[in-house]
């Protein structure tokens, strides 16, 4: 859990280079409501503040009209409200959106919007690097640098819907179209996936601290089954996600007997499949969804054949689940080839001729290298990212790239 400075329960003075302003993306509704509490205030006031902050997405505490001016003096003196700072944004063809944002010390992370007719998914990172190191990643390529606090994970929401709702709101009015007819659109960020750089459950408690405020009615209010969290396995976190903030869960399968998931999971030689079957059938006594989602990586002559078709039968015979097919985006490093379409639409239909709910995931933003497992683009070669950073985020220039 986040630490709240000791300044918090001070009610006068300005925060020293020892003791740096409190930023609030970082605390969780209790947080926040113990911030307020030492400040001698009413627990509403938290929930007041919390609203301005995630469903409104001010970051200018003079804005926040009804809290009493005493409060956002207070707020002025010792809180702020930063997100990643944004290297770079582009956007793709098919209107997929990417950003590329500072973390600080040569690290940065990636951040993917999907719209879709029915919804807007948004993939979230929460490690700067990962230490999985799937074969098929190329963000695993990258190495390890560290695991992103709450602020930072939640920051990614929070910058995403308010950049998205900002242009929104700019292409309404340069068309002409009344503020009542747009208010009544569905959210812009309906759907929010733990699947871009890291292992989220390596960073279970900040990973937890954020969904528990995209869960709050008071900051983004979304459903447990709209909130996704993907793992490549690990099987205690798994078990202590079911207790603590269960929400649909996905897990990177990628090969359906150990032997093969030794070579492109790693993690696999720590917990074997038959270790991560059980946590996914204890998972699903109180997950918001009646299935597992299985992600599947199609390798060319690795775990495409109909032999890999029927093992993979075998394990929906004991976990209720659905698998998602999804195209390799290939690498240099990796030395893998992309299964062909053809391949790809045989073995889906195999596994729906058993019975079994599969969908081909379709390739978005690949265009902009933010397709699954392409999340290391500008991030990998960490000498030119740190000029990027020195160029681009210090000074405050956001650089857009339209495909």
């Amino acid at each position: 859990m986040n630490q709240i400075s000791p300044l918090a329960a001070g009610h006068a003075g300005t925060p020293s280079a020892s003791t740096p302003r409190i930023n609030l993306l970082g605390l969780d509704g209790a947080q926040l409501a113990e911030l307020v509490g030492q400040w001698g205030d009413k627990p509403f006031r938290a929930k007041q503040l919390q609203r301005w902050l995630h469903q409104r997405g001010v970051d200018d505490f003079t804005q926040m009209t009804d809290l009493a001016k005493s409060f956002r003096d207070k707020l002025e003196r010792l809180c702020e409200v930063r997100a990643p700072g944004v290297v770079t944004a582009h956007k793709s063809a098919d209107g997929t959106r990417k950003w590329l944002l500072d973390v600080g010390n040569g690290n940065a992370v990636e951040t993917v919007f999907i719209p879709e007719d029915d919804r807007g998914t948004l993939c979230i990172s929460t490690q700067a690097g990962c230490t999985v190191a799937c074969r098929f990643c190329s963000t695993g390529h990258q190495g390890f640098n560290r695991n992103l606090g709450v602020d930072e994970i939640i920051g990614q929401l929070w910058l995403a819907r308010r950049t998205i709702e900002t242009d929104r709101e700019g292409a309404r009015i340069a068309n002409g179209v009344p503020a009542a007819l747009a208010a009544a659109d569905d959210r812009v960020i309906s759907n929010v996936v733990m699947m871009g750089m890291g292992e989220p459950l390596l960073n279970y408690d900040n990973t937890v601290s954020a969904l528990r405020l995209m869960l709050d009615d008071n900051a983004y209010g979304l459903s447990r089954r709209r909130v996704t969290v993907s793992t490549s396995g690990v099987v205690p976190m798994m078990d202590r996600l079911s207790r603590d903030c269960p929400v649909a869960l996905a897990v990177s399968l990628h090969a359906p007997n150990d032997a093969l998931r030794d070579d492109l999971v790693p993690l696999n030689k720590k917990y074997p499949l038959r270790e991560l079957i059980a946590a996914c059938q204890r998972y699903l006594e109180f997950a918001p969804r009646d299935f597992i989602t299985f992600e599947y990586v199609m390798l060319d002559g690795i775990n495409d054949g109909d032999e890999h078709a029927r093992q993979l039968m075998d394990i929906a015979r004991q976990v209720s689940c659905k698998f998602n097919l999804i195209p390799f985006n290939p690498f240099p490093q990796s030395g893998l080839k992309r299964s062909p379409a053809a391949r790809v639409r045989l073995f889906a239909q195999q596994l729906m001729d058993a019975g079994i709910v599969t969908t081909v995931r379709k390739t978005r933003g690949d265009d902009i290298d933010a397709a699954c497992g392409q999340l290391a683009g500008e991030v990998k070669d960490r000498t030119r990212l740190k000029e990027r950073l020195a160029a681009d985020s210090r000074f405050g220039r956001i650089v857009e790239v339209r495909e």
